[in-house]
């Protein structure tokens, strides 16, 4: 359990890494790739994660999965609710890292960056604030990929790299169909994390960590697309 928990720790920070990272590399002053656009993002996002799952395997990084595996019946509700902070934290001190990484472009960028835009590098954001449509938007897309992701663990016929390289064109599908809204977070560990590590950032112009958008919408609706994508992965396609 703690060679696993550990690795769920890791893999999420990586994750972060990637992910985070690229915003950053893509919005912040003086980065190698300032401007680079979202299709650089999104693919950053989806060969990240299959390199994620390459290096640790059979993690979830998203307590999202966590649930629906629960709802599967693969995991107890204990090891549900630690792995879920476990990931939660990894993805703190993945955002920690990337700060660290980017520290001299943060500090070029202080005074030219809206503040807003500096928060939506770690954490995600509606592109039009109608907080049902984002829920639902939220919901349905976390609904689609964990559904995705549990057929390609189901069909893959023990082909090595399968998994990783599915989720990872997943990822980039749901991305550039479904993220174009409210960023497609689908993943609590993925928003929370980055959302809490920018409030504890040495930032001057700092603006709200909107906390009330991040339990609301990328904090309950991506367990509400789990619970759907669990029961209809069980009820229908007989996973």
């Amino acid at each position: 359990m703690i060679h696993q928990l550990l690795a769920e720790f890791m893999g999420t920070a990586l994750m972060i890494i990637f992910g985070v990272g690229v915003h950053a590399d893509e919005v912040l002053n003086r980065t190698k790739y300032h401007g680079s656009g979202h299709i650089f993002s999104i693919t950053t996002w989806g060969f990240g994660i299959a390199m994620v799952l390459f290096i640790f395997g059979d993690v979830y990084i998203n307590p999202a999965m966590a649930l629906a595996q629960y709802i599967l019946g693969n995991i107890d509700l204990p090891y549900f609710i630690i792995v879920s902070f476990v990931e939660i934290f990894g993805a703190v001190i993945g955002s920690l890292i990337v700060y660290v990484m980017y520290a001299d472009q943060f500090k070029l960028s202080e005074k030219d960056i809206d503040p807003v835009i500096v928060r939506n590098i770690f954490s995600t954001a509606p592109a039009i604030r109608n907080l049902p449509c984002n829920f639902f938007v939220e919901a349905f897309a976390t609904f689609i990929f964990l559904t995705g992701i549990l057929s390609i663990s189901a069909h893959a016929g023990g082909v090595p790299g399968m998994v990783p390289l599915g989720v990872g064109f997943l990822v980039w599908a749901v991305g550039m169909g479904l993220g174009g809204t409210t960023g497609f977070a689908m993943n609590q560990a993925r928003d929370m994390g980055p959302r809490i590590a920018y409030t504890i950032i040495p930032w001057q112009k700092r603006t709200t960590s909107d906390f009330k958008y991040g339990l609301l919408v990328p904090g309950i609706a991506p367990f509400i697309g789990a619970i759907f994508a669990a029961l209809f992965a069980k009820f229908y396609l007989g996973i």
